[in-house]
């Protein structure tokens, strides 16, 4: 059997290391919930320039993380995905928000990894547009919206 992987994107990181954010419980819990139940976690190396754009990589927690690098497969599918979304953009609900093709690449990394079964944000435009591939694609991967503890995710008893 497969082993089953998450692909945390930038804004994961950004709650998960920041203990005022609002959602830093969440992703404490998702966190924790990963490791105890042998969910590999996976960060893209896409991820790790955004988030070194205002932080240092050595904040990350990659001791518990597998790096992904974007690949010539990776690039082939953000291509297809991406020509989705531009053709579709405006039937698309973004509130101000330019589409950013680091979203196809992520997704398309999920979609093409055999392991990642969950790609996990806090995105909530992200989800639009997955929703939007999910029409027209139907990419492989569950997006997870990080707005949701890991309880009702994944319908287990939560922790206080």
């Amino acid at each position: 059997m497969k082993y089953k992987a998450v692909l945390l994107d930038t804004s994961f990181f950004l709650r998960f290391l920041n203990e005022d954010d609002p959602l830093f419980r969440n992703a404490d819990g998702y966190f924790r919930y990963f490791i105890e139940n042998e969910i590999t976690m996976i960060i893209s190396t896409i991820s790790i320039a955004e988030y070194c754009v205002g932080g240092e990589v050595q904040e990350l927690p990659l001791r518990n993380l597998q790096i992904l690098p974007f690949n010539f497969e990776h690039s082939k599918r953000t291509g297809e995905f991406a020509r989705i979304v531009f053709t579709e953009k405006n039937n698309l609900r973004l509130s101000q928000r330019n589409i950013i093709p680091n979203d196809s690449k992520l997704f398309a990394q999920a979609d093409i990894e055999e392991s990642i079964h969950y790609y996990l944000s806090s995105d909530t435009e992200s989800n639009k547009i997955h929703e939007l591939l999910k029409k027209v694609d139907n990419p492989r991967f569950q997006f997870i919206d990080l707005n949701t503890p890991y309880n009702e995710t994944f319908g287990v008893l939560g922790f206080e």
